[in-house]
């Protein structure tokens, strides 16, 4: 009989496998994104379909875009839409990456 695993079990294993783990890193700073929106629209006390309301679009279009797997990103506009809908801001800067090397 097969074990069902949690999430945190199936996780784990899946980020013991080393091209898992490159991958899962390199989408750590979109899934912080994405999360952040999330627990924004949570904290509003607002619905996927409530912000479409507000924002002019579908359900299916705001699950999409906290999703993050469409097939293009968002444009800021549309990020600022979603934010002002739940009584944010979108707060865009630049970070110095420290692992990035310099051109010449």
């Amino acid at each position: 009989m097969l074990k069902t695993l949690t999430h945190k079990e199936l996780k784990s294993r899946a980020l013991a496998r080393a091209d898992v783990k490159l991958e899962y890193d390199r989408l750590e700073e979109e899934f912080k994104f994405l999360d952040a929106f999330l627990k924004a629209r949570s904290a509003a006390g607002l619905t996927q379909a409530e912000v479409a309301e507000r924002i002019g679009t579908t359900q299916s279009a705001v699950a999409r875009l906290e999703r993050g797997s469409g097939k293009h990103s968002p444009s800021i506009s549309t990020l600022r839409k979603y934010a002002r809908a739940i009584g944010c801001r979108v707060e865009l800067r630049l970070v110095k990456d420290g692992t990035s090397r310099k051109s010449a």
